[in-house]
């Protein structure tokens, strides 16, 4: 522990302790704890929107795994005030107990037959679901520290071999008041803005701004496309492929991307000659992302990205969608880009695409078949909700997934994620 913690910590204080939260943070957006018989508090961030947690202990190098756990069991998060590398060696001790507590709990199959089969691969599926939940609910309880530093204007963490996370924090804590500005009041007068934050989030904070940094390679599109922290990372690229690929009906002046997220599927729109694509998308953070893409890519001119729920005004001869292919909730914005209640989002395109279509127009609907194959949807609803919306299917192009776990063996679900197929669903209006 560095001698500025070892201090702090021998007096009862938290090198991050604050006895005031300043006026314009919310009461429900801070966290308290006690140490040597005070109240500290400074102010709670999470880039994915989780509650503050209602009970904090200060903890350090001395906290071993089993105590840890033991903590998140009673919902009791640990803020960190330790080194900094003990947090991660910590936070990975605490990974493998909770995945070895999970192993081995598979659901039953009472027999084996094609009906009982298909609906124990959905509680097999979602028993992962909810043990993986359950493992990042009580990875998350470990909290580290963040101030502004009064010289840079970036935030850092204040505990010893803590690594520079200013650029990454204003990548995904970007609305932090403070965190990208230095605070006013010239040296000596400054006011360091103090907060607290999830470990297990920080990390992945730290990795998306990787992504974002270096860029990930979509080859269809011969260019790089830059993620923003919260939207979905484009690393499946066989559907983008299928987008490439499908038959264009002569020139297309005007094209919607509904739930476009990085853009990715508008940018290869405008690469195949579409003369305008408009994006779409019900979260801010994806519509910057892709009309920041967009201006990387010099087709600004050529794609914009506007925030809507589903459609945007107007008609177009060619409507792409790529929905979440899988029913269920959605606890995040990433987990937005997967999960669809309901199949909302999918019904929400269907039944709206006729009266969205120039006449002559297609549809073009990218989904994967692995609903059906875990039996969280079957092929006959999707038919009947493409009948059901007055439409029919002009053709269908498939493709199968490249991804390392349609391969591996040692997955769970192998037996069903082998046999994925993907495919973009070329719909018109019936006649």
């Amino acid at each position: 522990m560095s001698e500025r913690c070892l201090a702090a910590t021998e007096r009862g204080r938290s090198p991050i302790a604050s006895d005031q939260i300043p006026g314009d943070v919310a009461p429900d957006s801070f966290v308290t704890w006690q140490a040597g018989g005070e109240t500290h508090s400074a102010e709670w961030l999470s880039a994915n929107d989780r509650p503050a947690p209602k009970r904090v202990v200060p903890v350090d190098d001395r906290l071993t795994a089993d105590q840890a756990v033991k903590y998140a069991a009673q919902g009791t998060a640990m803020l960190w005030l330790g080194d900094f590398h003990n947090a991660k060696q910590i936070l990975s001790a605490i990974d493998r107990r909770v995945a070895k507590g999970n192993k081995g709990k598979k659901a039953p199959k009472s027999s084996a037959n094609e009906a009982d089969t298909a609906r124990t691969d959905a509680e097999e599926f979602y028993r992962i679901r909810q043990a993986r939940a359950g493992r990042s609910r009580i990875m998350s309880l470990i909290l580290v520290p963040l101030e502004v530093d009064t010289e840079s204007g970036l935030a850092e963490i204040p505990l010893p071999r803590a690594p520079k996370v200013g650029p990454a924090i204003e990548f995904g804590y970007g609305g932090w008041p403070g965190s990208g500005s230095k605070p006013a009041g010239g040296a000596g007068h400054a006011v360091a803005r103090r907060a607290v934050v999830s470990l297990q989030e920080l990390v992945g904070v730290q990795g998306a701004h990787q992504w974002f940094v270096n860029g990930v390679n979509v080859p269809s599109l011969g260019a790089k496309i830059y993620p923003h922290y919260g939207t979905f990372l484009p690393t499946r690229h066989e559907y983008v492929d299928l987008v490439a690929q499908a038959p264009l009906a002569g020139d297309v002046d005007l094209a919607f991307d509904i739930g476009t997220g990085t853009g990715v599927l508008a940018a290869v729109l405008a690469k195949r000659g579409v003369a305008r694509v408009v994006g779409t998308d019900l979260h801010q953070r994806a519509v910057d992302c892709a009309n920041d893409n967009f201006a990387r890519l010099g087709i600004a001119d050529l794609a914009e990205a506007q925030l809507t729920s589903m459609f945007p005004e107007g008609r177009a001869p060619l409507i792409v969608c790529n929905p979440p292919w899988l029913p269920g909730s959605a606890a995040t914005t990433l987990d937005a880009a997967v999960y669809d209640p309901g199949s909302k989002m999918l019904l929400q395109f269907l039944d709206g695409l006729a009266s969205h279509l120039t006449e002559g127009g297609e549809g073009w609907l990218i989904i994967s078949d692995l609903a059906e194959l875990l039996g969280l949807r079957t092929r006959e609803m999707l038919l009947e909700a493409i009948e059901r919306a007055g439409l029919e299917v002009i053709d269908r192009l498939d493709t199968v997934p490249t991804h390392g776990r349609a391969s591996d063996a040692a997955d769970v679900l192998h037996a069903v994620r082998s046999r994925e197929v993907t495919s973009l669903w070329r719909l018109g209006v019936q006649r």
